[in-house]
């Protein structure tokens, strides 16, 4: 018997993944605004089952889900994960995940949320790197205590109301919120240790490295010196523990860095491309247009209207 070909994983937006795994014709859409594909939280007993089991996938936003009762089961990388009562499972943007059991019964809070929200006024790369959960690496199951679980529930219902009772959320109390529940989670989280590979130790420095360097130095070369590898052997390495390459993760904090300037200040497009390492702003511009679909300036305009 021949095996079916194995098919390329797919990253999807929020409403393209609603349609294909909710049916385009579930009423359920209706619960859903025009802004919903940089958030939404809802109470997961308005919502109707998956129509369809969800094969390995990733996604372009975070995705929460805290569980009050019942159960939900799925796979986050791969590792399948049963998250019951007073228990959080949080689905990394760009993580593979998959769902089987479409008659996951459950009660509490699904909460989906796009990673330039967390950018906002009061984000920071430090501020981010706080969160265990949030990483592809880490880990993305939360137990909390029943002393914490009364608050959690609280902030997840004030993110409802934001969500549900207005026209368009206000990204800035939306970012407030999410920050405070995760350092309510941190409370409960257990960072990942599982049995550490060589590989994993070089990938953790390497981010590390970028987070201290990004501003001067985008050569996988310099990394791999720092860290006495081969460019190649960090390569593979950082491709098998997150499933990006290396440029890639340079390329995304470049990318991080400027949008958090974009927003933050009034720094000039030229300002701003000197101060992630870029000296020539059209290439810069050209950087930035490639990886987010529009140029920095259209970036800044779009923040000024939301």
């Amino acid at each position: 018997m021949k095996s079916r070909p194995e098919e390329k994983i797919k990253t999807y937006e929020a409403k393209g993944f609603r349609e294909k795994f909710l049916g385009e014709d579930n009423p359920m859409h209706l619960l859903f605004k025009s802004d919903s594909d940089h958030f939404f939280c809802l109470k997961t007993e308005e919502m109707m089952h998956l129509q369809y089991p969800v094969p390995p996938s990733k996604h372009r936003c975070h995705t929460l889900i805290f569980v009050e009762s019942g159960f939900h089961k799925m796979n986050v990388g791969f590792e399948e994960y049963e998250t019951v009562s007073n228990q959080i499972i949080v689905v990394p943007a760009e993580q593979v995940f998959s769902i089987k059991n479409i008659y996951n019964t459950y009660n509490g809070y699904i909460c989906q949320f796009h990673p330039d929200i967390l950018i906002g006024k009061f984000g920071s790369r430090e501020l981010l790197n706080d969160f265990d959960f949030l990483k592809i690496s880490g880990n993305p199951k939360v137990n909390l205590a029943a002393e914490d679980v009364p608050l959690i529930t609280s902030i997840l219902n004030r993110l409802q109301k934001e969500y549900t009772d207005t026209n368009v959320a206000n990204l800035n109390i939306v970012q407030t919120y999410l920050i405070a529940l995760f350092y309510e989670m941190n409370k409960n989280s257990i960072t990942a240790s599982k049995g550490i590979s060589a590989a994993e130790i070089i990938t953790n420095k390497f981010k590390e490295l970028i987070h201290l360097h990004i501003k001067t130095h985008h050569q996988v070369n310099h990394y791999a010196s720092l860290l006495n590898v081969t460019p190649n052997h960090l390569n593979k390495c950082v491709k098998t523990i997150t499933g990006k390459s290396a440029v890639k993760w340079i390329d995304e904090n470049i990318l991080l860095e400027a949008k958090y300037l974009l927003f933050q200040t009034t720094l000039s497009i030229n300002e701003i491309a000197a101060h992630v390492g870029h000296e020539d702003q059209s290439y810069f511009s050209r950087f930035f247009k490639k990886h987010e679909g529009i140029s920095p300036i259209q970036y800044r305009k779009m923040i000024d209207k939301s």
